[in-house]
């Protein structure tokens, strides 16, 4: 296929496109970074949600508990659109390692499932996949729609992860960054 046929992006970039092929049915979006600082250091940057206003652009505003089952209440401002407040569900979360939510749209006829999973590669080394499946009878066109626009977000809240992590762990310690 084409590398610029509307529904074909380029993998090397981050961007991954999927529809059906086992697991939950749906279209993905997802970015993926490797991040210089151990989970728990990850993890406490993403487990702060008051915290995201300082340093996320995709979430600038957000709060509720962490725990399945809890309402959050977020501010999703993808780029070039208006900001809008969102109230997913958390379905799941492992410390140090997942954090799924849900939300759905609609009446139900979009119904995503957003996570942000941490991969430990070494000691001071993580990959951080940061995606959703949009799924319900809608979901595939809405993820047609807006893919551009929500791998760019996936993509700036990811790299701003990246820099807010990596800057605690040198705070806290001499340790290399992806950047040296």
């Amino acid at each position: 296929m084409p590398v610029n046929t509307p529904q074909t992006f380029n993998v090397a970039s981050g961007f991954k496109f999927k529809g059906g092929g086992g697991g939950p049915s749906g279209m993905r979006i997802e970015h993926r970074v490797g991040i210089q600082a151990p989970s728990d250091v990850i993890w406490d940057v993403l487990y702060d949600l008051e915290g995201w206003s300082k340093w996320n652009p995709l979430y600038p505003q957000a709060s509720g508990q962490i725990r399945i089952g809890s309402t959050l209440t977020m501010s999703l401002a993808l780029p070039d659109e208006e900001p809008r407040v969102i109230h997913p569900v958390v379905l799941e979360w492992v410390p140090r390692e997942q954090l799924h939510w849900r939300l759905k749209m609609l009446g139900g006829l979009v119904s995503n499932t957003r996570y942000i999973e941490i991969e430990q590669l070494a000691d001071e080394s993580c990959i951080v996949s940061n995606g959703e499946l949009f799924g319900g009878f809608l979901g595939p066109r809405v993820a047609q729609r807006m893919g551009r626009k929500v791998w760019r977000g996936f993509e700036a809240m990811s790299l701003a992860l990246k820099q807010e992590a990596e800057t605690r762990w040198r705070a806290g310690k001499a340790a290399p960054t992806s950047d040296a």
